[in-house]
């Protein structure tokens, strides 16, 4: 299945031909036993898989996921993911089922209860460089082919501290994107730690959960976070950045005097 579909439009007084963002249903199925739909963008599925089961906890450790099989159908695709049987059994045992808009975030939690997950806070670390990350926001955009051809997605990346960019994913849903990125990073062995994440879409309660279950000390956005983002960064000692540009920022948790030196 095509990440993008190409339609005529009828722009300025002419037929045009126009390219669109695919949006399908993907299944999460877990040793045979269905627990997620959600809309996404065919492309990346694997990193997908591997990301989602990462950071939702599903699995503690990449090893722990044995295969991912992706099958496609006239409804949708399914990701049919093997994974170890205590991580399974941990699984039922919070069993949900959930039908989400593209990307949904929390959508599905069968009790308030399961909002916040038990996360141990991040170790302190040297603080990450603002000038790798405006380095990092400056070259983001060159590799965002879906979003030059079609204006409708989202993006993630790892940045290293010398302003590098790697492990791009985009997807009409912003958690989806990130999922990607932190799936593709574990599939190659990509160590979290002095990285940080640039993601091109606010920042959400639920993305700085992710980001830190995963070890990332270091979460910026292109737009803002919401007021529980902030207060759960706080707790987790995670640095939360908003309204990245390529050569400004806020920054909400963290240390306010990160090092200026240019990449």
């Amino acid at each position: 299945m095509t990440p993008i579909v190409r339609r005529p439009v009828w722009r300025d007084g002419a037929s045009r031909p126009d390219d669109l963002a695919e949006e399908t249903p993907v299944a999460f199925e877990y040793n045979g036993i269905s627990h997620a739909v959600m809309l996404a963008t065919p492309a990346d599925l694997e990193d997908l898989a591997v990301g989602f089961s990462l950071s939702e906890g599903i699995v503690a450790r990449r090893r722990d996921i044995f295969d991912v099989a992706i099958v496609e159908a006239e409804a949708g695709i399914t990701l049919r993911i093997e994974i170890a049987g205590e991580d399974f059994g941990r699984l039922k045992a919070h069993r949900r089922s959930l039908a989400g808009r593209t990307g949904c975030g929390l959508c599905g939690a069968e009790s308030l209860g399961q909002v916040m997950r038990d996360l141990v806070p991040l170790p302190s670390a040297e603080q990450f460089p603002l000038a790798a990350l405006y380095a990092g926001m400056r070259r983001l955009p060159t590799l965002q082919a879906m979003q030059q051809a079609t204006g409708a997605t989202h993006a993630a990346c790892r940045v290293d501290r010398n302003g590098a960019i790697s492990h791009v994913r985009e997807d009409v849903g912003r958690h989806n994107a990130l999922d990607k990125t932190l799936g593709a990073m574990a599939r190659d062995g990509s160590a979290a730690a002095d990285h940080a994440l640039i993601i091109t879409s606010r920042a959400s309660f639920e993305m700085v959960q992710k980001a830190a279950a995963l070890g990332i000390g270091t979460l910026a956005a292109v737009s803002a976070p919401t007021a529980r983002a902030v207060r759960l960064a706080q707790s987790l000692n995670l640095t939360l950045i908003g309204f990245l540009r390529q050569e400004a920022c806020a920054i909400y948790t963290g240390n306010n005097t990160m090092a200026e030196s240019s990449p």
